[in-house]
């Protein structure tokens, strides 16, 4: 393609492992390699029957685990979560006064409902819910979907694909390669880039996954608002020891996990404080062991995903991680928005035939494009 692409108006959407019941949507202005500006960002909440919907599809899917035909439900959940975010797309798009001409493309993730990482014996498996076809006949214009297949069956971790887009944010931010990127989802990812050729990034452990279900598995709500939880308990300093030898946290990169490759259990027989803090203190360490595998270690993570709003996970990225943490929003950046920007940037990027995935972030054997184009 012509190398004087002129930026236009994408959309992104993304809906995390963790089921809080919205879907994110951003507006990006960019030509798949810079930000020229940011748009309209939005939280568009699936209905009660939709997120009670996904859930069943989530538990069937682990029964499922890749063997013999999908499950049925998953061509129901595809439809209504499709329709839903279509509806979401148009939404944010009317509200800001533009019609959908004006999108050049839709970057439709859907929603995960299996990852399993490649093994030395055996290429991985990644399946996620959405029709592209169907959000191009709904809405129009062009959809890129299905991100991580390509880069799976080509031997590729298929996640995370975040760093490209916190690459160009980076950009316009720091360079010297002092400055990480840390999104804190259900899964923790950090992306680290030298400024110049050496983009790194990689799972580094759980983030908001296990410690959700714990509060939930208590009867304690749907997470530990504010890390009072947490806060209010004491790190069980043995337990955390013994987690902290896991293979996966001292494993080289490229690597990446699954939402239930760390689960709840590693709080089992805990009081609930003790549990939350033991949790919370296992994300932060885990950090800290990834940022002592890369090249540099960083002096600064910029933080973005849920996670950034629990205190006790952002004081204890500085006691356990040893390093500054700052939520996105000091930098300028929209920590909410930033996964679903991900995707508006990455399906600009396969529209112009680009990249998205890489043997340093995914572990591809080269570069390779991804994305499948409705329209």
């Amino acid at each position: 393609m012509a190398e004087d692409f002129k930026p236009v108006w994408a959309v992104g959407l993304m809906t995390g492992t963790v089921l809080d019941g919205n879907i994110d949507v951003a507006l990006l202005k960019t030509d798949g390699v810079s930000v020229e500006a940011f748009g309209a960002y939005t939280l568009a909440p699936y209905p009660q029957s939709t997120r009670d919907l996904l859930e069943e599809t989530l538990a069937i899917a682990r029964k499922w685990n890749f063997e013999g035909p999908e499950p049925a439900i998953f061509a129901e959940a595809e439809a209504v979560l499709t329709r839903a975010q279509s509806a979401a797309v148009r939404e944010l798009v009317e509200a800001e006064g533009l019609t959908m001409a004006d999108i050049g493309v839709v970057g439709f993730h859907g929603q995960s409902v299996l990852h399993r990482a490649p093994t030395k014996a055996r290429i991985g498996d990644t399946r996620q819910l959405g029709d592209g076809a169907l959000m191009h006949d709904l809405l129009g214009c062009k959809v890129a979907y299905d991100f991580r297949t390509a880069d799976v069956r080509a031997g590729g971790q298929g996640a995370p694909l975040s760093a490209g887009y916190h690459q160009a944010l980076l950009r316009g931010l720091d360079t010297s390669g002092e400055t990480a990127v840390l999104n804190l989802g259900g899964v923790a990812n950090v992306t680290w880039w030298d400024g110049v050729d050496r983009l790194i990034a990689f799972d580094t452990g759980p983030a908001n996954a296990p410690l959700n279900d714990f509060m939930k598995q208590n009867g304690l709500g749907e997470m530990d608002r504010d890390g009072r939880l947490a806060l209010s308990g004491t790190v069980d300093e043995q337990r955390l020891a013994r987690l902290l030898e896991h293979p996966y946290l001292s494993a080289p990169y490229p690597k990446s996990l699954d939402r239930f490759d760390f689960t709840s259990a590693m709080a089992e027989g805990l009081d609930p404080a003790t549990g939350a803090a033991t949790l919370t203190a296992f994300t932060a360490s885990a950090v800290g062991k990834a940022l002592d595998l890369l090249p540099v270690r960083p002096k600064r993570l910029i933080v973005c995903g849920g996670g950034r709003r629990n205190p006790a996970i952002m004081a204890m990225l500085a006691t356990r991680a040893g390093v500054e943490a700052v939520p996105a929003e000091t930098v300028g950046w929209r920590g909410d928005a930033i996964e679903a920007e991900c995707f508006a940037f990455l399906a600009v990027r396969t529209l112009r035939n680009l990249p998205i995935s890489f043997p340093t972030t995914t572990g591809v054997p080269a570069p390779m494009t991804g994305g499948k184009l409705a329209g």
